[in-house]
Parts: C-alpha cells; structure tokens; sequence
C-alpha cells in the first residue's frame, strides 16, 4: 500500500527517527510534521498535549498517512492512549525511552538524559521497575531547555549545557539513554564528552516496531522505487530547509 507513513514532532526531534525509518523502510513514503510553533511540549498540560496532537493526526489522516508515529517521548507519555482510543482504526506508534535496551545489555551503570516532563512520567519508572536488575544503577538527568536549544540551534548555549550535564558523570557511567528524540542531533557533541560512553535512543526500536506493524496489517509499500519524503513546519520555512540537511547528514 503505497499511502504515507505520517510522523508528528514538536519540532526537529523526529528527525532521529525519520532517518533509521528510511534505513529501515526506504521504499516508504514519508510525511514528518514538526510542530515547532508549539515546541516545547513538556511545559504544555496532558490536555494541552492531546488538543494539539490531535489537530496534527487529523491532517495527517486527512492526507492518506496509513500509520502515525509520535516521534515525540513527551507526546507519547502524555496522550497516545488517549488518541488510540479516540482514532480506534488508526495505528499510532509511539517513542519511550529505550531504557531497557541498556538493561538488557547488562550496563551497570545508566544515565537517562530527558526533558523534565519525560523523567518524572510514570511511564519511566514502570520501565525502570519492570526491568533494571539489582545489580545495575539508573540516574535521571532533566535536560532542562536542551530540546529547545537544539530547536533554535544555539551552539553556544548547547554546549554549555551539556558540560554542566554530563561531565559530572565522566568516570561512573556506562552507557546514557537520550530520552528525547531532539537528542540524537547532537550525539557527536555527546561523544566528545563521554567517549567511552555507549549512546542509546530509541529509534531503531521506533523503526523495528513500525515495520513489524505495516507487516501485520498488509500495509508494507510494494514499489521497488525509493520513497518519497516530504516535511511541513508549522512555524518556518527555513526550517524545512535546515530539516532536509540534517536528513542528509551521516548518524
């Protein structure tokens, strides 16, 4: 079936999960929406979350998406059951925290770095009880206003932010969660911090999973051609631009 795949972000972020869905599906067609005007998500209420979401799956659906990825961890923390429920005949995939991932490759020692909204879910914690062994540790780090400054691209800023963040975890981690999908963007700057740290996000996970969805639903693209990708922004053009090179950088 050769309708789009829909992806909705509150602005860059989904970017990271955009391109391992390229990797993974590249016969796909892509629509990603970046909802920069209302970034960030994670000061905005659950209702707040769902209203806005909401108008976004509507046009997603109204432009033949056959699948909605919430490439957003805030986005799927706050709403996506809710919008399961409101849209029963549509398949949403959401993003969490690839917490397990580190579990099960029995790290000791785990940093999850996410936005304030993400570290204080419940949804988090549930991960953390149902799969951590007693012999590994987990920190939670905020990542404060690090998704918006990777949003406006403040260098500058960025990397002050980062230091104060992650160089107090130098010598006792070994591998970091990056609990946003802003995150991702910026692993090089990540890696000169931690260089002997094993950076994990959820993105592969987020590609395996609609892939494994599009398979049971008979929903798989039957083109032999490459896809088509086509981003909307619901703030600035220039940022549709700045998008489609991020895509065409390596990760």
């Amino acid at each position: 079936m050769n309708n789009k795949i829909g992806i909705l972000d509150s602005g860059l972020g989904g970017l990271s999960i955009l391109k391992k869905l390229i990797k993974v599906l590249p016969n796909e067609n892509y629509l990603f929406y970046e909802d920069s005007i209302n970034n960030p998500y994670g000061n905005k209420t659950d209702d707040e979350i769902f209203k806005i979401v909401s108008n976004i799956v509507d046009y997603l659906l109204n432009e033949k998406c056959k699948i909605i990825v919430i490439a957003c961890n805030t986005a799927t923390t706050a709403c996506i059951n809710k919008l399961r429920n409101k849209y029963k005949n549509t398949i949403f995939v959401g993003t969490v925290p690839a917490i397990k991932v580190s579990f099960d490759h029995d790290f000791k020692n785990t940093l999850l770095i996410a936005t304030p909204y993400t570290i204080k879910s419940n949804s988090v914690h549930e991960l953390i009880d149902n799969f951590k062994k007693d012999n590994q540790n987990i920190y939670l780090e905020s990542g404060c206003d690090l998704a918006h400054l990777i949003e406006v691209n403040d260098e500058e800023k960025i990397d002050l932010l980062l230091n104060k963040l992650l160089i107090p975890y130098k010598n006792k981690i070994d591998s970091i969660v990056l609990g946003c999908t802003h995150y991702p963007l910026i692993e090089n700057k990540i890696k000169k911090i931690l260089p002997n740290c094993n950076i994990i996000d959820g993105a592969i996970g987020v590609s395996n999973e609609v892939k494994h969805q599009l398979i049971n639903h008979n929903l798989l693209n039957n083109s032999n051609k490459k896809g088509t990708i086509i981003i909307k922004n619901s703030k600035d053009k220039n940022l549709i631009n700045r998008s489609y090179e991020i895509l065409k950088t390596p990760q």
